[in-house]
């Protein structure tokens, strides 16, 4: 297991790069389903949080009510993998909408984008189409393309076994 402190900079770089990932939540009969999502991610040097700038569907918000869990996985062509076990909280207020909202308008890119090229979003980070899904992961794992494909290192992996409020990992 790696610190956090070492992973979670390798984390951001890679799922930064990559942009897109699939974001898996569960139901209430445990069936998954996955979306593509674009998180943003920040790392204060002690904690990693996510953040989603999404449409809050009646899917989603039930999967969340019924387990406040998803994976997070990105892949790219030279198979450089990362991946977060998270737990998920939606926040609806105007205040935390109107600061996501401006993290992915002056994000970095090529995270970073203009809200406003979705058409649903057209009334701004007040919309009720517009929803902030904060991610705080408890699992972390890094793998470059390297790793499986000439054997070369390992893949980074950390787990938080002792957050508050969070299942522990299994």
């Amino acid at each position: 297991m790696t610190s956090l402190d070492r992973i979670a900079p390798a984390f951001v770089d890679m799922a930064h790069s990559i942009v897109w990932a699939s974001v898996t939540t569960v139901d209430r009969d445990g069936k998954p389903r996955s979306r593509i999502l674009h998180p943003i991610w920040e790392w204060d040097g002690v904690d990693l949080v996510g953040w989603v700038a999404t449409v809050p569907t009646p899917v989603k918000r039930a999967h969340l009510d019924a387990n406040p869990e998803v994976a997070v996985s990105y892949w790219t062509t030279n198979q450089d993998t990362c991946s977060a076990e998270c737990t998920a909280q939606w926040y609806t207020d105007d205040d935390t909408r109107k600061a996501v909202w401006d993290k992915f308008a002056n994000g970095p890119e090529p995270v970073g984008y203009d809200p406003y090229i979705i058409p649903m979003w057209a009334d701004g980070p007040t919309s009720e189409q517009f929803a902030a899904l904060r991610l705080t992961p408890y699992r972390l794992r890094v793998m470059a393309g390297t790793v499986m494909t000439k054997g070369e290192g390992a893949p980074l992996t950390w787990h938080h076994e002792d957050a508050a409020g969070l299942r522990p990992p299994s």
